[in-house]
């Protein structure tokens, strides 16, 4: 009598099977909480309103004058800020399932360990790119505008997706470290402020002390935003304009996202399998 073997399993395939049932599970929270769609849209509606009509006529763009210029230098940057604080929501919801034990109830089953947190990153993913789509819309009614065409637009746009994939996979870690989804609001955020106001997202890195220039100019936002600003065909003043980020932004943001992610996803992963409830 023979006797069937099972078939062995693909883990990339089960991998990516798992990381999409617990993607669409992140998904479908969002319509039963429709207030976490208003609050994620409020702060970044906020600063282009803040912004663009109180501070953009007292932030001069070198070479370009007045106040629509500052608001097309402004939108990259509401656009990188946005998806940097991706790293609230995945955090924020890792801490969450923590306290709750749902993640030692997905270690006790056969579930592939990438594919539990790449679950969660793909379905903060999908809702990232439509509060971006938000941003498109309150960009164009400033008067911001795209003037390399709609492939590059669409390239600026991959980029800024790409940045908030990278950006989740560290939400990823904080929230497998820390004790609660309180801490993990704080611990996702504190440090992202420096690093955003310490860039050229609302102010040209030639304004900036000389100090703190060649700082503004190699920090990873600084090279989304400035990425961007390139595929745009938006103002994009560098104080050193011969350095690399300047002369290949793109490469750099590119370079940027590919080592955030090498760096945080198997640590997020690593920490999936150590995580207990306490």
């Amino acid at each position: 009598m023979s006797v069937e073997l099972p078939a062995r399993v693909n883990p990339i395939g089960r991998a990516l099977s798992d990381a999409g049932v617990l993607a669409w599970r992140s998904l479908k929270r969002f319509p039963r909480t429709p207030d976490m769609l208003i609050y994620a849209t409020i702060q970044p509606i906020m600063f282009v309103l803040l912004f663009a009509y109180v501070f953009g006529n007292a932030i001069p763009i070198p070479g370009f004058p007045g106040a629509r210029a500052y608001r097309e230098f402004l939108m990259s940057g509401i656009f990188a800020q946005t998806m940097a604080f991706a790293v609230a929501s995945a955090s924020v919801g890792l801490a969450d399932d923590m306290s709750k034990g749902l993640i030692d109830r997905f270690r006790s089953l056969p579930m592939a360990r990438s594919g539990v947190i790449a679950g969660r990153v793909i379905g903060d993913l999908v809702f990232n790119a439509f509060v971006m789509l938000i941003m498109v819309l309150c960009g164009f009614i400033v008067g911001w505008r795209w003037h390399n065409g709609f492939g590059q637009a669409l390239a600026a746009f991959a980029i800024l997706l790409l940045f908030a994939f990278a950006m989740l996979w560290v939400g990823a870690l904080i929230g497998l470290s820390v004790g609660s989804a309180e801490v993990a609001a704080s611990a996702g955020l504190i440090w992202l402020f420096p690093l955003t106001f310490l860039s050229n997202a609302f102010v040209p890195t030639p304004n900036l002390p000389s100090g703190l220039q060649p700082v503004a100019e190699w920090n990873p936002i600084s090279s989304i935003v400035a990425a961007c600003r390139h595929l745009f065909g938006n103002p994009s003043p560098f104080a050193s304009p011969d350095g690399f980020p300047a002369q290949h932004p793109v490469w750099l943001s590119l370079i940027w996202c590919a080592a955030i992610i090498l760096v945080f996803a198997p640590l997020a992963v690593r920490k999936y399998r150590s995580a207990t409830t306490h």
